[in-house]
């Protein structure tokens, strides 16, 4: 496994979320309320992308419990995000605990990982060269940079 393989964290990275620190939007909302929340503006784009850079080897891993995973995989079929971006639907793994990510990681032999959270970055360390520190432009006033 000597081939660069990402990991991307789903809210407030690719679905949009509430203020910094907050999860999506759609957290406690009903179906049509999943169903309208936007993604952060060129996510999918930006993500195909990373697809092509990445040979494939892109994976999503999210800290949710069993029925907000529910509603993020609707969501994300709704939204054709697979079929847009590249990323197999057999990519998408979820855990329950964000410190859980790691063991993910470390599965999957991931090199690099975006995630909005730098309690999320700091599980990782050690397990993923690569951590990347995202924030929406649109939301935070922080910008993207290497966690490290």
């Amino acid at each position: 496994m000597n081939e660069p393989r990402l990991g991307i964290d789903i809210g407030r990275v690719i679905i949009t979320g509430d203020e910094p620190g907050g999860d999506t939007n759609f957290i406690g909302g009903g179906t049509e309320d999943v169903l309208r929340t936007p993604m952060i503006e060129g996510a999918f784009d930006s993500i195909a992308r990373l697809v092509a850079l990445f040979g494939g080897r892109v994976w999503l891993v999210s800290k949710c419990g069993a029925r907000m995973e529910a509603k993020t995989r609707l969501w994300l079929a709704h939204h054709r995000f697979y079929e847009l971006t590249g990323v197999p639907e057999s990519h998408v793994r979820f855990c329950r605990q964000r410190p859980e990510k790691r063991d993910h990681a470390l599965e999957l032999g991931l090199t690099h990982f975006i995630d909005d959270r730098t309690d999320v970055l700091a599980h990782l360390e050690g397990a993923v060269p690569h951590l990347v520190l995202f924030r929406n432009w649109k939301q935070a006033e922080a910008e993207i940079r290497m966690a490290r």
